[in-house]
């Protein structure tokens, strides 16, 4: 096994360490009078996260893309950048992170961490992310099309939680 394809697992297994979180929180939440929003496109991340790093492994074979050092090493960089930016989100909104959109009416806005700089933190990371990690080994049709992929997807995201925050109203 290459040692990109030990970078690509350790990435499955942060993403199933966030969804044990995300698991653990949404019910948490649910608990504390939490409203679900935005279920439709749920499963449509899910598939562009699984499908991101499928891709991330297949194109480099199939293509035969090699590793470049200038470009991969910088890249491998900016996604473990990306890493530390995703959990300090997870670390600062504590029992209210979730891979759902989930809110409590009345709940106030967390005004810490990352969320001082950003309001959707979050996603900065995950725009990094999902550009970077394919070009640690030269996939760049994986980073062209899933950071287009993820555009739209965010587009609906955002609004979708910038709605439901709304509607939850001030604390």
């Amino acid at each position: 096994m290459s040692w990109y394809a030990l970078v690509l697992l350790a990435v499955a297994a942060e993403r199933l360490a966030e969804l044990l979180v995300a698991r653990r929180n949404a019910a948490l939440t649910l608990a504390r009078a939490g409203v679900e929003h935005g279920r439709g496109h749920y499963p449509v991340m899910v598939a562009l996260h699984t499908g991101l790093l499928v891709c991330c492994l297949l194109e480099p074979a199939l293509a035969d893309r090699p590793f470049l050092p200038a470009l991969g090493w910088p890249m491998l960089a900016l996604a473990v950048l990306a890493q530390g930016l995703r959990w300090w989100c997870v670390t600062t909104l504590g029992p209210f992170w979730n891979t759902r959109v989930i809110v409590v009416p009345g709940a106030r806005l967390v005004a810490a961490g990352p969320y001082r700089f950003l309001r959707h933190p979050n996603y900065l990371a995950v725009v990094v992310e999902i550009a970077a990690l394919p070009l640690v080994h030269s996939a760049w049709l994986t980073a062209a099309a899933f950071s287009l992929a993820n555009a739209a997807l965010l587009t609906v995201r955002v609004r979708c939680e910038n709605t439901a925050l709304a509607l939850a109203g001030p604390a």
